[in-house]
């Protein structure tokens, strides 16, 4: 049976397979056909699985099914990583988080994550480009961009003019971009999503690199808790931060994905209702991109709190307990320390225990990167994006460990007290925003789960936009019982015109 691949879920191929319906060898087929057709227009694929070993794995996958041998509920189903994810070299995969100085980088093992979805049963079908260690390179370089990888762009927008301005803003992390671009810095991960490459992706977020580019391709989207999975073998530019989540066209694939990736089951007898829920909603016109990070369209700004506001009425009319609208503090009321910890992490921490987990590597350090990037100009810092301040400052950070600890524990301290007042006042147990907001930045320092949803689409561009929702640590089955009771309520997801890119 065939299916297609632009709009079908990975639950949805799951029953075709359960049914006998279809193979997974037929499954990869239809999406190696999409990845042909769309991928030269869309450049969200940094590394594609060689056709014959992504093949050979899924007809492995399909003997295993004959032979009752389930791995797992996504048992067969393609999957593309962010480049930030650690592939065994025998994949045929490479692994640079955007930088030309891991191009050559080899490791015969899988990182954690990665292993343990292709021991779920999962397809690898690539890796997605994504902004340039995600966005710790260059303070104004665009998102979606790597020097290895070049520009990716939005399957529903396509190309960017040329007079597009490029904006940034390093204190926050928050990359935001021009109302063209797809968002980083997960970038290639959404864009493969909306673009039918694989029904699933997996992504990272320090600070909004997950929210941005899911709100910005209509997709459900899971940040968990940080600190709740093992990152072995991924680049991360914090432990403070980060942390891995899924991407699905689906509230459901979300669901199950991240049940494989946390080891847990979310069957709390209330999923499928309301029951239990209750959802503050902040005011669009206040909790939105500020005009000198983004500039909007005549009409944009305005088009999105109308959006937004009818979607709080629909859900309110379908029985959700929410309260609109609800009043926060701004991120600026938090210690102004992202920088210097992402800083300090960026070069003790996570590069270097990202360098390791390769046996064959040209760099050793973040001087290395910033000296190989100077000595391969021409590759890795092309124009327009010809600095590396942010590599430069991480390089040239002083700060001991115990000074950055106390950091960490103030900023912390300090996004949980906001938020937990706020839980605890509108006793409320999610709190949402745009997608298009600094929520994120709370979210970040407080170390607590992130999701969004989508809600519709520009007027004069089609670019979607969606909601940025935050729970609790460890509260990632609130997260997901909402979404799934959101699907039923709103608006289809809208689905990008691909035969404008052909």
């Amino acid at each position: 049976m065939t299916f297609k691949a632009l709009t079908t879920n990975a639950v949805d191929l799951q029953q075709l397979l359960e049914g006998y319906k279809t193979t997974s060898a037929q499954i990869v087929e239809e999406y190696l056909a999409q990845i042909d057709r769309y991928e030269p227009a869309l450049n969200a694929l940094l590394s594609p699985a060689p056709r014959d070993k992504v093949l050979k794995v899924a007809k492995a996958r399909d003997e295993e099914r004959q032979k009752g041998q389930i791995r797992g509920p996504f048992h067969g189903i393609p999957i593309i990583l962010k480049d930030s994810f650690v592939t065994a070299a025998g994949l045929g995969m490479s692994t640079t988080a955007g930088s030309y100085a891991f191009v050559g980088a080899k490791t015969s093992k899988n990182g954690a994550i990665t292993q343990r979805l292709i021991d779920a049963g999962l397809i690898i079908l690539g890796k997605a480009n994504m902004t340039e260690f995600a966005g710790m390179k260059m303070t104004m370089m665009m998102p979606g961009w790597s020097a290895h990888g070049g520009q990716t762009l939005s399957p529903y927008v396509g190309k960017m003019a040329e007079n597009e301005k490029i904006l940034g803003h390093s204190n926050s992390f928050i990359y935001t971009d021009t109302k063209l671009a797809p968002g980083g810095s997960s970038t290639g991960s959404a864009v493969a999503v909306a673009a039918g490459f694989s029904p699933l992706a997996m992504a990272t977020e320090t600070i909004g690199s997950i929210v941005t580019p899911s709100t910005r391709a209509a997709l459900y989207a899971l940040k968990p808790t940080i600190g709740t999975q093992d990152t072995t073998g991924l680049y991360t530019m914090t432990d403070f931060f980060d942390s891995p989540g899924p991407m699905a066209k689906s509230a459901a694939d979300v669901r199950v994905l991240s049940e494989i990736l946390l080891g847990r089951l979310f069957n709390n007898p209330q999923f499928g209702s309301w029951e239990g829920l209750s959802v503050g909603f902040l005011d669009p016109k206040s909790w939105n991109m500020s005009p000198s990070l983004c500039t909007q369209f005549e009409g944009t700004a305005e088009q999105m709190v109308e959006e937004y506001e009818k979607t709080v009425s629909a859900l309110r009319s379908g029985g959700c307990c929410l309260k609109y609208p609800i009043h926060c503090k701004d991120p600026s009321v938090l210690p102004n320390t992202i920088l210097p910890i992402a800083y300090w992490e960026f070069k003790n921490i996570c590069i270097p225990r990202f360098i390791r987990f390769f046996h064959k590597c040209t760099v050793t350090s973040v001087a290395d990167i910033v000296e190989f990037n100077k000595e391969n100009s021409e590759e890795a810092l092309p124009a327009p994006f010809v600095e590396q301040n942010d590599l430069e400052g991480a390089m040239d950070t002083t700060e001991n460990k115990e000074k950055i600890d106390e950091l960490k524990h103030g900023l912390r301290l300090a996004a949980r007290n906001i938020l937990d007042d706020l839980f605890e006042k509108e006793e409320i147990n999610i709190l949402a925003a745009p997608g298009d907001s600094s929520l994120c930045v709370h979210a970040a320092a407080a170390g607590y789960p992130v999701a969004t949803v989508p809600i519709g689409q520009l007027r004069y561009n089609d670019r979607p936009f969606g909601l940025c929702l935050v729970a609790k640590a460890d509260e990632e089955e609130t997260l997901l019982q909402f979404m799934g009771q959101y699907e039923k309520v709103a608006k289809p997801r809208p689905i990008p015109k691909l035969w404008k890119l052909a």
